[in-house]
């Protein structure tokens, strides 16, 4: 099992990270170990003062793909949920300055909380979410905007790499990322339904 994670799917979240929309889709991967331990609680990293959270819509992956039609790709998942990608964005702008890649700053343990799973039953790129931090609704986005819609991720991503049963798509976060403190209480809405509730604790 891994992740699949999508950077700069949206052009409002690429415009508030001081960047440009890119041409291709860029992913990144994080590991089984990015599932925190404790359902429900994200331990704050030791090695971080600056995480941030973003807020994605996240597909769970029915069969295997490589080299996957439009057809294939549109018919390799059936549930969705929210996950977050927990960044450390200290450690990100310092790998960033130095021209390194920064998946220190991504693919750390714990970084990755998922939600329910539930059944897809609308079109997936007609999903409205939201995300609240301690009860103030602090990202809301519509996969209506992606840049790259779910089939052309997929088609794409999986000439690179083999995409298997269990392995997670998350299909980039909105504008409005921001950091969490310890004690912060998260609640993530997929068409108006709570799927996540995540509380960040201390290490």
């Amino acid at each position: 099992m891994k992740f699949i994670c999508i950077g700069k799917n949206y052009l409002a979240h690429a415009q508030e990270m001081g960047s440009e929309a890119p041409k291709e889709p860029m992913f990144f991967f994080k590991s089984e170990n990015a599932v925190p331990k404790q359902e429900g609680v994200f331990p704050y990293p030791s090695f971080s003062s600056d995480v941030h959270f973003e807020t994605e819509v996240s597909l769970l992956i029915d069969t295997p793909v490589r080299n996957a039609t439009e057809q294939e790709a549109a018919s390799c998942f059936s549930q969705v949920t929210l996950g977050i990608d927990f960044t450390a964005r200290d450690l990100q702008r310092k790998q960033k300055q130095l021209g390194f890649p920064w998946e220190i700053a991504k693919a750390f343990e714990e970084s990755a909380p998922i939600g329910r799973w539930i059944p897809l039953t609308k079109d997936v790129q007609d999903l409205n979410f939201e995300l609240k931090v301690n009860g103030e609704t602090r990202q809301t986005g519509s996969t209506s905007r992606m840049l790259f819609p779910v089939v052309r991720l997929i088609t794409y991503i999986s000439r690179f790499v083999t995409l298997d049963p269990g392995d997670i798509l998350m299909t980039g976060t909105p504008e409005g990322v921001g950091p969490v403190t310890t004690g912060d209480h998260l609640e993530g809405f997929l068409e108006g339904e709570k799927l996540l509730d995540l509380r960040v604790a201390s290490q």
